[in-house]
């Protein structure tokens, strides 16, 4: 059985047919405004309305359609309570898409929906409990547990990004302080970076493209440490830290046998994961009296969103 996986971007909306075994076989993608959410629920539909005619044309039929938002939804995976990049407050998202497509329709927090791609299809795929953490702007996460995607009573858990680890620290857009978003995302290696390049030393490669650009970019402080540059390694060493204290926390309440990274970050691969194992054992409660989890970069990076929530939609329509 074949499903639709749509994954909803601030600026884009990637769609994509998937098939049992995780495979995409066709896909489309298509720019959006995400201030227009009349505009968003128009774009979805005609996506699979594509979608689902082309796979018609070779004969298969598509069962379900998963759609992944940032954003808090709901228990019954159908409302999406507020958004925080698009105008959706309370919408009832999956009932709009079923009156006019006539499909069985799942609704999934973005991160979940990659977490759980990443548990049935990629580095998660030979474990029952796993913890991902996607570091890119900010830090999303997905817990599964017993081969079960936790949610949380209300739907909206697992927002691991807001796992509060310096008390009275930096002030996080929830509107808490010392969020680990604040210290282990993409924003927070750039602030990082800035603030080495204004110290000089180690930081000297990183003032001199800043000077040179006007500025520091993911991109910049990625092709520095790409060539083991001092002060950009230097930063994700900071940044590592930070998310392997959090780990440490996570591990102390959930027991993973494994914790996935992903997001645009987690391309520097081993480099991050060291400084990220190294404060985790440090940190680590009982340390040495049970086994201890793994650690592994996320493999199906862009793919995931669409792939998952394309899987949990197959779940449910096989359900009901």
């Amino acid at each position: 059985m074949r499903a639709i996986g749509i994954d909803i971007g601030g600026t884009k909306i990637a769609g994509a047919v998937v098939d049992e075994l995780g495979q995409i076989v066709a896909h489309d993608r298509r720019p959006t405004s995400a201030s227009e959410p009349q505009v968003i629920e128009d774009t979805v539909v005609a996506m699979v309305q594509h979608l689902s005619a082309g796979q018609a044309e070779l004969g298969e039929t598509v069962v379900a359609v998963g759609v992944a938002a940032a954003g808090f939804i709901d228990a019954s995976q159908s409302i999406v309570y507020y958004a925080p990049n698009i105008s959706w407050r309370n919408e009832p998202f999956r009932e709009k898409l079923q009156e006019r497509l006539g499909l069985h329709i799942v609704i999934e927090n973005d991160a979940n929906a990659a977490g759980w791609a990443e548990f049935r299809f990629g580095a998660g795929r030979l474990v029952s409990d796993m913890v991902m953490l996607t570091i890119g702007t900010g830090v999303g996460g997905a817990i599964v547990s017993r081969d079960t995607l936790f949610r949380g009573g209300f739907g909206a858990g697992a927002e691991l990004g807001h796992l509060r680890v310096v008390p009275n620290g930096l002030p996080c857009g929830c509107g808490a302080h010392g969020c680990i978003e604040q210290y282990g995302s993409g924003r927070a290696l750039l602030r990082i970076a800035n603030e080495l390049a204004d110290a000089g030393g180690i930081g000297q490669a990183l003032a001199s493209v800043r000077a040179r650009n006007g500025l520091l970019t993911g991109l910049d402080v990625s092709a520095l440490v790409e060539i083991d540059d001092p002060g950009a390694l230097a930063a994700l060493r900071t940044l590592g830290s930070s998310l392997g204290q959090a780990a440490a926390s996570l591990a102390a309440v959930l027991d993973p046998q494994l914790f996935v990274i992903g997001g645009g970050v987690a391309q520097a691969g081993d480099k991050l994961l060291e400084p990220i194992r190294l404060a985790f054992l440090e940190t680590l409660p009982a340390r040495g009296y049970h086994p201890e989890p793994e650690f592994a970069i996320a493999e199906l990076v862009n793919d995931a969103g669409v792939v998952g929530a394309a899987d949990l939609a197959r779940h449910y329509a096989e359900t009901i």
